[in-house]
């Protein structure tokens, strides 16, 4: 279940929680990967959506923050020994799978790790049936995959 052994994962756990703890204390917001795009693209869009006043007035720590997570990414990339990965996925598939998932971030009203980890660390029912929700399509859609022979 845990290929590197327990330690990476549960010290990553932790320095997931503790990371958005202290957003939140500090802020009173929830750190989730789906309102840092919303409030990144405020500087990009002038589409009402976004140039609301909470995006706008909490862009500049928000970009920041994504900033650094795709750094954080870039660096493990470079200190690992398998370095970059590369897919065999064709692009089509990739762009299908991004779209599809930015429709269900939008329709649930939140990503995955906002929900999973900001939603249910604050008790939210919502959040929970969330959480059920992408789990449960999640498995359906890798039992089809695999019943049809998708590899």
């Amino acid at each position: 279940m845990f290929p590197l052994g327990i330690f990476p994962y549960l010290v990553g756990g932790v320095l997931i929680g503790v990371g958005v703890s202290l957003i939140y204390i500090t802020t009173g917001l929830h750190a989730t990967q789906s309102s840092f795009f919303s409030t990144t693209l405020s500087y990009l869009s002038k589409i009402p959506y976004f140039q609301q006043k909470q995006y706008r007035d909490s862009r500049g720590w928000r970009l920041t923050f994504a900033i650094a997570v795709v750094l954080g990414g870039f660096i493990y990339a470079i200190l690992t020994p398998d370095g970059f990965f590369t897919t065999s996925v064709e692009w089509w598939r990739l762009l299908l799978g991004g779209f599809l998932v930015g429709f269900g971030t939008r329709l649930s009203k939140g990503c995955t790790s906002g929900h999973g980890i900001s939603g249910l660390g604050s008790l939210s029912l919502s959040s929970f049936y969330a959480v059920i929700t992408f789990l449960a399509v999640g498995i359906l859609t890798a039992l089809v995959l695999q019943a049809v022979g998708v590899a």
